[in-house]
């Protein structure tokens, strides 16, 4: 749903001791646990650990499995995937879930969610006749991606890569705009910055989420819920608000261009070199025109290596550039990408990211 592109390097395999991607099935229909079971016993390099029928029935189960993917479907009898979503988290150690469901298509309320309460990814279940070959294909290239990860707590302080990443020295110069790009899992590390983040800041943010239409009405919501600020879905002519999170909506890339005395937004929908829509290089790009040294990104979690051509632009610039680190991240493509070509001023957990963002606006 969240990643166009899947980029095969983006971060270390991690398996069992087969080195394989071991994927835990929990979903009420005999007939799609069947389904799913013998497409991840076929694919090369996946394991099947298990299936549950219920939320309940898994979560006896996911203590004492090794576990690295989770489908997961939201509608089922009795507690449900979503009440049962934090504690499935929990259970199963650093396992990522992606919520396959049909409330994925309709309900998307639903998915966002599931996505901010530390859901990876989404996928609609396909109805009658539509588990085709392009489906599976689908299916497993999210479930390999989201396997692709060492097993690291997200709070061990480490940084996962090796050797040591080259970090740039981060300018002194206060940014005078935020903005944020992201993909598979960034709703829930989008979620845990924001909510670190002082009520305050004094600057614009923008926010360019790998997401499809249809979500972005639901996301507005859930981050205005989330973190009190206002939000606003991004519109051609739209000013830059301090302290406003203007949203890039499903269908065009957000860039901000400077119209007088005031920066507004521009809506572009050409496509991207990354194949992404919305992209987060396009805006980046118009960033380092706009605010040069006074912009600051930060690139969070997700599939491929959008952004990395975009900060490239915005540090040469002088502009600076903050990454998530692989630890926390569901996926470390987009900001492994940019920390490999040492374009990153910081690799840090969102939580301390939004440390150092308040600490370059002097709001420590």
């Amino acid at each position: 749903m969240f990643a166009p592109r899947h980029d095969p390097g983006g971060a270390a395999q991690s398996g069992s001791a087969s080195g394989a991607i071991r994927v835990f099935i929990i979903d009420d229909s005999s007939v799609v646990r069947a389904i799913f079971s013998r497409l991840v016993e076929s694919e090369p390099g996946l394991e099947l650990a298990g299936t549950a029928g219920s939320a309940e029935e898994a979560l006896a189960q996911l203590g004492v499995l090794q576990v690295h993917v989770v489908l997961l479907d939201l509608e089922m009898p009795g507690m449900g995937g979503m009440r049962a979503l934090p504690e499935i988290i929990r259970r199963s150690g650093l396992a990522r879930v992606m919520v396959v469901s049909s409330l994925t298509g309709e309900g998307a309320e639903h998915t966002v969610q599931a996505l901010a309460l530390g859901a990876a990814d989404a996928l609609l279940k396909p109805g009658a006749g539509g588990f085709d070959r392009a489906y599976r294909d689908r299916l497993v290239e999210r479930i390999r991606s989201l396997g692709r990860r060492p097993l690291l707590r997200a709070d061990d302080g480490a940084d996962a890569a090796r050797p040591p990443l080259v970090r740039r020295l981060q300018s002194p110069v206060r940014p005078e705009v935020l903005a944020i790009g992201a993909s598979t899992g960034g709703i829930h590390a989008t979620g845990q910055l924001l909510a670190a983040l002082p009520p305050v800041i004094g600057i614009p943010i923008i926010i360019t989420q790998h997401l499809p239409s249809e979500f972005s009405e639901p996301y507005a919501r859930q981050l205005r819920d989330l973190c009190g600020r206002e939000v606003e879905l991004a519109a051609n002519g739209q000013v830059l608000r301090s302290d406003c999170i203007h949203l890039a909506p499903g269908n065009a890339h957000l860039t901000v261009q400077r119209r007088a005395e005031q920066v507004v937004i521009r809506l572009d929908r050409r496509p991207a070199d990354s194949g992404c829509m919305p992209s987060v290089d396009p805006m980046f790009a118009s960033l380092a025109e706009v605010y040069g040294a006074k912009a600051l990104g930060i690139v969070l979690t997700g599939m491929g290596r959008d952004g990395t051509e975009g900060a490239r632009t915005l540090v040469e610039a002088g502009g600076n550039m903050l990454v998530q680190n692989e630890a926390s991240s569901a996926v470390w493509g987009m900001p492994g990408s940019i920390a490999r070509a040492g374009l990153a001023a910081a690799i840090l957990h969102p939580r301390d990211l939004a440390l150092r963002i308040a600490a370059s606006l002097g709001r420590g």
